[in-house]
């Protein structure tokens, strides 16, 4: 099985590319490309007329026509998906899953593909495994580790921000925008060699996991 692994940002890539081989090893492929935001879903699924700014969602309804064509092209022998991985943030989530299989929808060919949901967002993996966080950071605040509820709605990078960088999340907020991306991919790198694929408590990791088993074969 080949996979197509779709993020919004540098630093879901950064985990992905480390957490995809811990799921299914040597035995398969995989890419995971990278996006500047997750943007909104298009007004009536048209495609966008600017597909530089490399927005998520905004390109979403192209990139999956362009996937359904290309598999579309690949010996019958040959298995392809795609994933599309990004963060519920403050949407619905059943109305969410919906307008994605829209999309879908709208496709033909219709590529294979599977719509995994970050729940807060996407530092809800990394705190699915607090004791590879406690590994990668041994100065960060059990306090603040303890009371984190598994994809809680919670303001989830600002609760890793509390537990593990010098002044918390408000010190890091206070940096701007840019700084919190490189922080979260600094989390990603540090922290993803130390996750136990099968242990994370994150249930919207686990589904993730699961999918990509059951595509694999190996479920």
């Amino acid at each position: 099985m080949h996979f197509e692994i779709l993020v919004e940002d540098l630093s879901g890539k950064k985990a992905l590319d480390i957490l995809v081989h811990k799921i299914v090893g040597d035995e398969h492929t995989y890419q995971v490309h990278s996006y500047k935001g997750v943007g909104q879903i298009p007004k009536n699924m048209r495609d966008t007329k600017d597909a530089s700014k490399r927005i998520l969602l905004q390109n979403l309804p192209k990139l999956l026509k362009g996937y359904g064509g290309t598999f579309d092209g690949y010996p019958s022998d040959y298995a392809a998906v795609v994933i599309l991985v990004c963060d519920l943030d403050d949407k619905c989530l059943k109305n969410f899953r919906a307008e994605l299989f829209s999309i879908l929808d709208n496709c033909n060919p219709k590529p294979e593909t599977r719509f995994c949901i970050a729940i807060e967002e996407g530092e809800a993996w990394l705190l699915g495994d607090l004791e590879a966080v406690r590994k990668a950071y041994p100065k960060s605040k059990n306090a603040v580790l303890n009371e984190y509820k598994n994809d809680s709605i919670c303001g989830t990078w600002e609760k890793l921000a509390d537990a593990v960088y010098p002044g918390g999340s408000k010190k890091l907020a206070k940096n701007g925008w840019q700084e919190v991306g490189k922080e979260k991919s600094k989390w990603s790198e540090s922290i993803s060699p130390h996750i136990d694929v099968e242990k994370n408590k994150s249930p919207s990791f686990q589904y993730f996991r699961g999918k990509m088993l059951e595509l694999a074969g190996e479920y």
